[in-house]
């Protein structure tokens, strides 16, 4: 089989050298001034460009979305045809073009004039039609495409999307979006459900929740892990404060040490874990599965407490699994 992989890597470093080309280009006034029409947008930002252009122009306007900034993908030719209609005052346009010449785009500077809406164009010549009729035009150009004909936009493609992709970034940390903020927005997906699902969405705190006291009976102890189908229980004293914990585990070391068959007068305090690490109700699931993996010995059930360190509940790594964390 030929190796292939000598080619990959020097393609990848040329489309990364033409990212950095194009970050040393970058004129201050030009990318201060564009963040800046941003930032002042008063409704939404209209993203637009033909073929692969329209493909970056697409995942840009998301990004924007995403960081919860209004923004919307219209193809120009559904803008030539009526969708020009969705652009209103306040609004603010980005073309993508590599060659800046783009003829469907270049037909739409017009009508955009007279809706006196911003225009932050980013090109590949700096020259072309749609740079000198750019309120602001960020340079994209490349020496190269990766391509071995030096046709098939690649490098180009990439530079737009990191032009795109920095000026989205730069507006969401100048506009103060929290990690919060970003997570609303993001609610189904692995990042979402990180930052916005909490212990008390996931614990088992219901009538059935398994709790005895630290003089019940080793016998009571088991009993209450069957009946709680959670394959634990929690410890508690006369106040119901969290003094431990006993686990199918700790029951099995038990019994392979001895303890259950020559102490029949074996009580929990004797078998729990004793001050196990806990977590409160209001806590990210996602910090309680750090507290469960990230420890020399993972543990599979977790206590909830609340402030004031009373059992409320049982947590299971398989419940954090279930939910796609």
């Amino acid at each position: 089989m030929q190796n292939y992989h000598e080619q990959i890597t020097v393609l990848m470093n040329l489309e990364a050298c033409a990212i950095e080309s194009a970050a040393r280009r970058m004129n201050t006034h030009d990318a201060n001034r564009a963040v800046e029409i941003l930032i002042n947008c008063a409704g939404k930002v209209v993203v637009m460009g033909i073929g692969k252009s329209g493909v970056i122009a697409q995942k840009v306007a998301q990004t924007l979305t995403s960081t919860g900034m209004a923004a919307i993908f219209l193809h120009p030719t559904d803008a030539l045809h009526g969708g020009l209609g969705i652009v209103a005052a306040g609004d603010v346009v980005i073309f993508l073009s590599n060659s800046g010449e783009t003829d469907e785009l270049i037909a739409l500077l017009p009508s955009l004039k007279r809706r006196a809406a911003p225009l932050i164009s980013i090109v590949g010549n700096m020259r072309s039609t749609i740079a000198r009729h750019s309120d602001i035009a960020l340079d994209a150009s490349v020496e190269r495409e990766a391509c071995p004909l030096d046709l098939a936009p690649t490098a180009s493609t990439t530079v737009a999307l990191a032009i795109g992709d920095a000026l989205a970034m730069t507006l969401s940390a100048a506009r103060g979006i929290s990690r919060e903020e970003f997570a609303l927005n993001h609610p189904a997906g692995q990042l979402g459900k990180r930052l916005t699902v909490t212990v008390g969405d996931l614990m088992h705190a219901d009538t059935k929740h398994p709790c005895v006291e630290s003089d019940a009976r080793w016998i009571e102890a088991i009993t209450a892990i069957s009946r709680g189908g959670l394959g634990a229980v929690n410890v508690v004293d006369d106040n119901q404060k969290l003094v431990g914990i006993i686990t199918d585990g700790d029951v099995r070391r038990a019994l392979e040490q001895g303890k259950i068959a020559t102490h029949t007068d074996l009580r929990a305090r004797d078998i729990m874990t004793a001050n196990p690490v806990s977590i409160t109700a209001d806590r990210l699931a996602y910090d309680a599965l750090r507290l469960m993996e990230d420890r020399p010995s993972q543990i599979s059930v977790l206590p909830v407490v609340d402030e004031a360190g009373h059992a409320v509940a049982i947590l299971r790594l398989h419940d954090i699994v279930r939910s796609g964390l």
